[in-house]
């Protein structure tokens, strides 16, 4: 859909890495992680700012960058994945609750680290893909749905 079309389009007009990473479609909610060249994420980042102007007709709203890095020698994913997070809400022991925003992106970013090793020795590059059982198979490596809403509500992220 969107996004690769978005990451077709960035590479025709600018040369440059092809995008890898992982977007994670929860129901309220959408994880993303990029890797690729400053240049191609700064075209993505023109692309979402402008989305953003589109106001309550924009296909995403609300942005949030949690952390930015650069001049990464090895990439975490070996090409850009997709698949849909299904998992339950727990409301019992909500540990964001007592932990600085700080914190949670460090715990946040563990998981994704993990969850990137995972997928980096379990599917090979061009696969079909992730299809959406990833929340059946590891479900402990994807970050609660509560957690991004912890996340997108801190003030401490810009949008």
């Amino acid at each position: 859909g969107y996004h690769e079309r978005l990451f077709q389009n960035i590479l025709k007009y600018h040369l440059g890495e092809p995008v890898s990473g992982l977007l994670l479609l929860y129901p309220s909610s959408i994880l993303h992680i990029l890797e690729s060249s400053s240049g191609t994420l700064y075209q993505i980042l023109q692309d979402l700012a402008s989305l953003q102007k589109q106001g309550s007709s924009a296909l995403l709203q609300e942005i949030k960058i949690l952390v930015v890095s650069h001049n990464i020698p090895t990439r975490l994913f070996l090409q850009w994945y997709v698949t849909m997070v299904t998992l339950p809400v727990t409301y019992l022991e909500d540990v964001t609750q007592s932990q600085s925003a700080e914190e949670v992106v460090t715990e946040c970013l563990t998981l994704l680290l993990k969850l990137g090793t995972y997928l980096s020795k379990t599917f090979k590059v061009s696969s079909k893909g992730l299809g959406d059982n990833l929340h059946t198979l590891v479900p402990e490596l994807l970050i609660p749905a509560e957690t991004i809403n912890y996340l997108f509500k801190a003030k401490e992220f810009m949008s």
